[in-house]
């Protein structure tokens, strides 16, 4: 069945059963699908203007360039539905995480970015990397050099804070700055063969961090990296927690 290229307004239907259906290039305004279930249809380019699927299920269904604006859809689709290739998957998690967004739904949301951004490493990786011959064509000479540039800076800073997505990361990068800090007074006012001198220099580092202990032998460069570094993770840490509550 062919209803591609259609525009679909304030339609309704309920418990039906679309099989190998073709809505490509299709309009969606206002309809209302309820308890339906969607199976081998091609949504390809459609656009979906407040439509609601209450209970509704897709499967084998492909979404290629599809956007959503206020539609009510099980975030499952994120997963199930996703198109293959990244940086459609990419795009596809992308539209759903702004459509979530103006739902309310900060579960649905969180779900979204991760998606979006582990479809982002997999595609700023290929497009840098891959010998496939479809990356090698379409990315070459500058164009390649900036892959690589989007694809250090994006692994650099998913390390840091995992783009903005992750409390552990962050915290495991101040540790790693606590450690930098315990060593360096370690190899400037302790001895390097006592173990209990990296013992206190590890509970001294949080005081050097914190800016609470400046240590007479700690340089005044020194200190003020450290300092930077403490501002930089402050200024990431309230970054992440307003991000997080935006979404509620």
């Amino acid at each position: 069945m062919n209803y591609a290229n259609h525009f679909f307004l304030r339609v309704r239907g309920g418990q039906i059963e679309f099989t190998k259906v073709s809505f490509a290039h299709t309009f969606f305004d206002s309809c209302y699908f309820r308890n339906c279930q969607f199976v081998d249809c091609d949504f390809t380019g459609c656009r979906f203007i407040g439509v609601q699927f209450p209970g509704s299920t897709f499967s084998l269904c492909k979404f290629d360039y599809a956007t959503f604006e206020r539609t009510l859809i099980d975030d499952s689709i994120l997963e199930s539905e996703a198109p293959r290739p990244e940086n459609l998957r990419m795009r596809f998690a992308r539209t759903l995480r702004m459509n979530y967004q103006q739902l309310g739904d900060a579960d649905a949301v969180n779900l979204a970015i991760r998606v979006e951004l582990q479809a982002t490493k997999q595609h700023l990786h290929k497009a840098s990397w891959s010998k496939e011959s479809y990356f090698r064509k379409k990315y070459k000479g500058a164009k390649r050099a900036e892959m690589i540039w989007k694809w250090f800076r994006f692994k650099v800073l998913d390390w840091l804070w995992g783009n903005g997505e992750s409390l552990i990361k962050l915290g495991r990068t101040i540790l790693y700055t606590l450690l930098l800090i315990a060593t360096y007074d370690v190899w400037k006012t302790k001895s390097h063969v006592d173990v209990r001198a990296y013992m206190e220099a590890l509970l001294e580092s949080p005081e050097i961090f914190f800016g609470v202990l400046a240590p007479p032998a700690f340089s005044k460069g020194v200190l003020a990296f450290f300092t930077a570094i403490r501002l930089l993770s402050f200024g990431l840490f309230v970054s992440l927690v307003v991000k997080r509550f935006n979404r509620r």
